[in-house]
């Protein structure tokens, strides 16, 4: 009997979030048959946020193969954006002005929506609102990015377009433009999960550690998935939360994986003072993006690779960050710094930037959520909220967005 989801290494190196603190989750393994309401398959940040949503409401269980938060959640630089892997000109000639809109406005209100949870749950993740630089690169130069603020700031997205001087007058660098942006934020999304995950418990949500799903069957009345622990999970409804280990069967038209790489510095690395509340990122292929973390380390990554498997090895684990930090000293060079940490991973990427949020084919009363890209935080939040719309028999305005 083969699991319902592939199992794919999904990251190697260490790091930065295996070493925070407050990352206990109230975990057990299944020791009998359990009923509920809903099934969540997968203990990372977008089951978590998944659980949390759910459990206000429903009867939960959430269960992964892994420990929880120990899958592709360790391997997120946890830059939140609105902002969407394709531009807003480009994912307008994609799929249209009117999808492109309503999408880039639904990325920008669950960064908010995203803020406010973190807030009234009280939760201790490093959360800071930050503003974004998008740099030209060599994808998307001054021309390109001049237009897409335009566009931005037709919908009310705040962005502003910085000409070469100005760019270099406000940030001391030197590229022929730039876009900044506000709304962003940063965090832990270890101690992000985690307290979400231990909120949903608080709600009566039960979570499942090391259970593996091995057989998914529908009936009239809701689903049954057979285990690894010899007992069966019966729920009205499943959401597959599983990042890039795909449930088997659903189709993932234009998407695929990859391989990714990142590192973290030293800490109380002496950066220029914009730096701290400043989100970056490039228009080039492949593209540099990095941040400060709350204690003065610099966070980068980059350099990805179209092989899903390429992230495994060590060597070019190596080699990957070196260049990562070759380019960090080209674009700061006043910046000293030694890299602490280093890791890879496997990550998704569609056609259109958006991810894949939509109910499973050939199995009733099950959903799939697929967060492909660069904003898979961002796109966890807008998961929560059209599955719980659904869930509750409602329906979420934007859904369509996200049926690849």
């Amino acid at each position: 009997m083969t699991a319902v989801t592939p199992k794919r290494d999904l990251r190697t190196g260490r790091s930065l979030w295996a070493d925070s603190s407050g990352l206990g989750v109230p975990a057990r393994p299944l020791g009998e048959a359990v009923v509920c309401d809903v099934a969540v398959v997968g203990a990372g940040i977008s089951g978590a946020f998944m659980a949390h949503e759910l459990s206000r409401d429903h009867a939960v269980v959430v269960l992964d193969r892994r420990p929880p938060l120990t899958g592709s959640t360790m391997a997120s630089t946890a830059m939140l954006q609105w902002e969407i892997d394709l531009p807003l000109t480009v994912l307008s000639q994609r799929i249209g002005p009117d999808k492109a809109h309503r999408a880039y406005r639904r990325s920008w209100a669950a960064v908010g929506a995203l803020k406010r949870i973190v807030a009234d749950e009280g939760i201790r993740c490093g959360l800071k609102d930050k503003a974004a630089l998008y740099l030209a690169g060599d994808a998307y130069g001054r021309r390109a990015l001049d237009l897409e603020a335009e566009a931005r700031t037709a919908l009310g997205l705040d962005s502003v377009f910085l000409g070469p001087s100005n760019l270099r007058e406000q940030f001391g660098i030197d590229r022929t433009g730039a876009i900044l942006s506000q709304g962003a934020a940063s965090a832990d999304p270890a101690r992000l999960a985690a307290g979400l995950l231990r909120r949903a418990a608080t709600a009566g949500a039960r979570i499942l550690s090391p259970v593996e799903a091995l057989q998914a069957a529908s009936d009239p009345e809701g689903v049954t998935l057979l285990t690894d622990a010899g007992h069966a999970v019966r729920a009205r409804q499943v959401v597959f939360c599983c990042g890039y280990e795909f449930p088997r069967g659903v189709p993932t038209p234009g998407a695929e994986v990859i391989s990714t790489w990142a590192l973290a510095t030293n800490p109380r690395v002496r950066c220029p003072a914009w730096l701290r509340d400043t989100l970056v990122w490039e228009g080039s292929d492949p593209y540099l993006y990095l941040r400060m973390g709350g204690d003065g380390r610099l966070i980068a990554g980059g350099e990805d690779e179209a092989d899903p498997e390429a992230h495994a090895g060590p060597k070019k684990l190596k080699r990957k960050c070196a260049a990562i930090a070759d380019k960090l000293r080209r674009l700061l060079p006043a910046v000293e710094f030694e890299v602490d940490y280093a890791w890879a991973g496997a990550f998704g990427e569609s056609a259109t930037g958006l991810p894949s949020i939509a109910p499973v084919p050939d199995l009733d009363h099950a959903w799939a959520v697929m967060g492909f890209g660069g904003n898979g935080i961002t796109y966890s939040v807008i998961a929560s909220q059209i599955v719980g719309a659904a869930l509750r028999g409602g329906a979420d305005a934007d859904a369509d967005l996200y049926r690849l």
